[in-house]
């Protein structure tokens, strides 16, 4: 039997007690992308990206994998929850306005201690200083923009986050932070979503893979070099705890810059669709959500329930979930994946029946669990624990 209809028999036999929707996590699979991760970080530690996950439990199953160390957050709020639930080391990967956060933060020393929050401008440590309740020194990160700019700065690859580029620009915005009482500047993050998050080799499309591949050869080349003289230059002004780098995409590549003391990834651990393209590396899919079937309009065509969870991101075919099991079913092209309902058209129809399952693997990694109170954890046919995901502990951070 192919692996894939082996899994399909496993998941329907776990969840058999369980009706759908229903989300599984496939332990074997997120464990061996786990090793995986760390494998080709070269002995860097790998720190958890918690918006790719979003499950208490398995951020600790991550952290408890011998190679991984630390949390990459993505709000306050869920850095000082994440703190107040024992993470000790929680890095805030985006600026923060949160005055009753940041009040929080510098009013107990046990949050102070275990909460790095991120800074490009002088402006959010006035925000800072304006919310604090309490003398607690904040440990501050800055940011390097990685993106790529080419023909004179016209032409931009890569997100827009940081206004941080150069080194020297970095260099100042360190001393500022070092003058500034309260505060204590302990890292440096640069984050290559352009080659960590952009697989190079999109199905179907070779001139694309062609050119995405020259462009991340070129992305990773400048910024080596550039990110190698952002770090020369901040130290010279501080001394750093760590230097953050890289993603799911880029891992091996990151954690071969001597620069870089660190790398983050999450997504490869659920191993999402989005992460299918890549040349460089290949995960096992370790999360999927199941849709009941509940219509049989007609000949050729299944109607499950619901389904319609796009991701974030440009707008397109690429953000939408994709049914994965049985395999060879497709979207109706004049519906899509819907609201309440989704049909499903392909030769796999004509064998499903009113109340199976369709198992679909969702576009980015840890957006599935807001669609999710619970995940199901399967170890071969059986669901050995339960866990809530942020959602079903009551948290919605952003």
């Amino acid at each position: 039997m192919p692996a894939a209809a082996n899994d399909r028999v496993r998941y329907n036999r776990a969840t058999a007690h369980l009706d759908a929707p229903v989300a599984i996590v496939d332990l074997s699979a997120f464990d061996a992308n786990a090793r995986d991760l760390v494998r080709r970080a070269g002995g860097k530690p790998v720190r958890v990206a918690s918006k790719s996950v979003r499950c208490r439990a398995l951020l600790e199953r991550a952290l408890a994998t011998d190679g991984f160390a630390g949390v990459m957050s993505f709000t306050l709020a869920e850095s000082l929850w994440l703190a107040r639930s024992g993470f000790s080391d929680v890095l805030l990967a985006y600026p923060s306005v949160d005055r009753a956060g940041f009040a929080a933060l510098t009013g107990d020393p046990e949050l102070a201690s275990a909460v790095t929050v991120m800074v490009d401008d002088p402006a959010q440590l006035d925000l800072i200083d304006a919310a604090r309740s309490g003398g607690e020194e904040v440990r501050v990160c800055l940011e390097l923009d990685t993106s790529l700019r080419m023909l004179g700065g016209r032409v931009r690859i890569g997100a827009r986050r940081s206004p941080l580029r150069s080194p020297g620009g970095l260099a100042q915005l360190a001393r500022i932070v070092v003058r500034r009482p309260g505060f204590r500047l302990v890292g440096l993050m640069a984050y290559e979503g352009h080659v960590a998050g952009v697989g190079d080799a999109p199905a179907g499309r070779p001139v694309r893979s062609r050119a995405i591949r020259l462009m991340q050869s070129a992305a990773r080349r400048e910024l080596a070099e550039r990110r190698a003289a952002a770090v020369r230059a901040v130290r010279a002004v501080a001394e750093l705890e760590f230097v953050n780098g890289g993603g799911t995409g880029s891992v091996q590549q990151t954690a071969a810059e001597d620069a870089v003391t660190e790398v983050a990834a999450g997504s490869g651990l659920y191993q999402p669709r989005l992460f299918d393209d890549y040349t460089s590396f290949h995960g096992r899919p370790a999360a999927l959500f199941a849709q009941p079937v509940v219509r049989k309009p007609g000949a050729g065509v299944v109607t499950v329930l619901g389904g319609g969870y796009p991701a974030s991101g440009p707008a397109g075919s690429d953000r939408l979930p994709v049914p994965y099991l049985p395999a060879g079913l497709r979207y109706d092209g004049s519906e899509g994946p819907g609201e309440v309902q989704t049909p499903l058209l392909g030769p796999p129809v004509d064998d499903l029946l009113i109340g199976d399952k369709v198992w679909f693997r969702h576009a980015k990694a840890g957006e599935m669990c807001e669609r999710f109170d619970e995940l199901h954890l399967v170890e071969g046919d059986r669901v050995v624990e339960t866990v809530p995901t942020y959602r079903g502990e009551g948290r919605t951070f952003l």
